[in-house]
Formats: C-alpha cells, structure tokens, sequence
C-alpha cells in the first residue's frame, strides 16, 4: 500500500456556513458564512504524520466502505475501540484497536470477520490512527 502524500490534494477553501443541517426535519436555510473551510486545515492536525489511504474491503463496513480515503496520523497512540491501520505479519489492515487480558484484539465492525487476537507483539506494528473518513454516501 502506498500511502497518498498530501500534496497531491491541493484543495481551495470553500465556504463553511454557520447553519447547522439537521438531518431529519428540513429547515430554513440561512446565508451567514461562518469562515472560508480548507478540507485540510479541518481533517490534518499534524502533516508532518498524516497520510491518505484508500480502503479495500468490507471488513469495517457499514461505517467505513471499499473505496473510502482514510485519514491516518502516525503520530497517536491507539486508544481502546479506536480505528487503526495495522500491520500484521507484513499485511496492511483496518481494524478497531481493543485490548483484552493483556493482548491487542483487532476488531472489525463487520460482524462476519473474527477478530485477530495479537499473541506475538511481533507480529503487529500501529501504522497510525484513523482520524477521519472520506466517504461518497451515493457509492
């Protein structure tokens, strides 16, 4: 896998309204700006440890789909049931982070994968942590 460097995302800033959009009942629209938005400014707190990845698979399905761009920061340190980009016996994957009776569990939210159950330390490297989700609701 080879991660996506930040400069091939030049993004010009857009407006950043100050409405709120629910997401059930519609409501008036308002025309207040709050700022002018840069995807980046929002997304990388760090980019000296941020990188994109595309997503392959299912396994984190429904919240993160094939095809998804994740935010990944290599400097965090994993906290219980956050997502992560893991290597494990040399392999890129995408799983929840969760330690259980001393061992690191990678957990995927779609319930058909099992977790994978970290007994050698060795064989487990934290790439980073996801920070946010790129995902095209009509795909």
């Amino acid at each position: 896998m080879q991660p996506l460097p930040l400069n091939q995302f030049p993004l010009p800033t857009r407006p950043l309204y100050l409405v709120r959009v629910p997401a059930g009942f519609p409501s008036p629209a308002e025309d207040s700006i709050e700022r002018n938005l840069n995807l980046h400014d929002y997304v990388v707190r760090r980019p000296s440890s941020t990188f994109f990845v595309r997503v392959t698979g299912d396994s984190m399905a429904p919240g993160i789909a094939d095809g998804d761009i994740l935010v990944v920061d290599k400097s965090l340190t994993p906290l219980q049931h956050t997502v992560i980009l893991a290597v494990v016996d040399g392999e890129f994957t995408v799983k929840r982070f969760t330690r259980e009776a001393g061992r690191i569990v990678l957990q995927a939210d779609n319930p058909r994968y099992a977790p994978i159950v970290i007994s050698d330390p060795s064989r487990f490297l934290c790439w980073g942590v996801v920070t946010y989700v790129v995902h095209n609701p009509n795909e």
